[in-house]
C-alpha cells in the first residue's frame, strides 16, 4: 500500500521530504502556528438527512457540497495537505442502497469536479482498497488523479474503502515478505520502515484532525499517523460545515502547545 511521495507545496515542502524518507518531521515543539495536513472525519451527512425528513441520499449530497467549500476554504487559507475521511472500509456493511448511492456520489464528483480541481491547482489523490468499487470506478479515480497529477496549491488526499488498521496490517506483511526474501535485515525494521509502506507514504503527518456531528472517536483513521495530532470536535453535522467552521478548528488549533513528548506537562 505504499505510494509514490505527493507533491510538495512551500508550506510543508520541508515536512514532506522527510516524511517521504520514512520519517515523521512535526512543527517544532511548543510552536503550533498553522497546521501543515489536516485530516478531516466527515460525520453527519444521514443524521442531517434525518433531521430534515429527507431521503439519507439527499444528506450525502449535501456532505459532497460542503466538501467542495472545505477543498476552497483550506485552498484559501493556505492549507498545504487535506485528508478527507469519505468511505471506511467498515461502510460496506450498510444497505446496498446507501452504498449504491454513495459509490454513485463518488463517481458524480470524479466526473464533475477534477476540471475545478485541476483550475485551482488542488492535487487529488485516493488511498484505500479502491478495487473494491469495481472497475468503472477505479478507471475515473485513475483519470482524476493524473489530470492533477502536477498541481501544487493543495494535496487533496480522499480515504476510500480505507481502514487503518488494514492499512498497518498490509505494510507489515510487505515488511515480512521482504524479510522471507533476503532483502531486508528484521533488525533494520524501524518507524520509520512502517511509515514508508503506508499509503500515506510521501505525505507529513497530520497536524490537526476534526471530526464533525459532536462525536469524539477516531473511527479507525489514520491511527498511525495521527499519534501526535490535535484533535478538535465540532458539534456540527457534515453538511452545514462552512468556512467559519474551519477557522475555529484553526482558532483552537493555535491555542494548543505542541510538545511532542518534550517539556513539561
Amino acid at each position: 500500500m505504499s505510494a509514490a511521495p505527493f507533491n510538495q507545496p512551500a508550506a510543508g515542502a520541508a515536512l514532506a521530504a522527510s516524511s517521504a524518507a520514512g520519517i515523521a518531521s512535526p512543527n517544532p515543539a511548543g510552536i503550533a502556528g498553522d497546521p501543515v495536513h489536516i485530516g478531516l472525519i466527515m460525520d453527519g451527512n444521514r443524521r442531517w438527512a434525518r433531521g430534515r425528513s429527507l431521503p439519507r441520499a439527499l444528506g450525502h449530497k449535501a456532505g459532497v457540497e460542503a466538501v467542495r467549500r472545505t477543498v476552497q476554504a483550506c485552498a484559501d487559507a493556505g492549507i498545504g495537505w487535506l485528508t478527507l475521511f469519505a468511505f471506511s472500509s467498515e461502510n460496506w456493511q450498510r444497505s446496498a442502497d446507501e452504498v449504491r448511492d454513495l459509490t454513485g456520489l463518488l463517481r458524480l464528483y470524479l466526473r464533475h469536479e477534477v476540471s475545478t480541481l485541476a483550475k485551482n491547482g488542488v492535487r487529488l489523490r485516493v488511498i484505500g482498497e479502491r478495487e473494491r468499487f469495481g472497475r468503472e470506478t477505479m478507471a475515473a479515480i485513475a483519470e482524476a488523479e493524473a489530470a492533477t497529477a502536477h498541481n501544487t496549491r493543495l494535496n487533496l488526499t480522499v480515504a476510500l474503502s480505507y481502514g487503518a488498521r488494514a492499512e498497518i496490517a498490509a505494510a507489515t506483511r510487505a515488511l515480512a515478505a521482504e524479510v522471507a526474501a533476503g532483502r531486508l535485515d528484521a533488525a533494520a525494521i524501524d518507524e520509520a520502515a512502517i511509515t514508508a509502506r503506508l499509503s500515506t507514504a510521501g505525505m507529513p503527518d497530520p497536524d490537526l484532525i476534526i471530526r464533525t456531528s459532536g462525536e469524539q472517536r477516531l473511527s479507525n483513521f489514520l491511527l498511525w499517523q495521527a499519534a501526535y495530532a490535535e484533535f478538535v470536535f465540532l458539534d456540527v453535522l457534515w453538511p452545514d460545515f462552512e468556512a467559519a467552521h474551519l477557522d475555529q478548528a484553526l482558532v483552537e488549533y493555535r491555542r494548543r502547545a505542541r510538545r511532542f513528548g518534550v517539556g513539561a506537562g
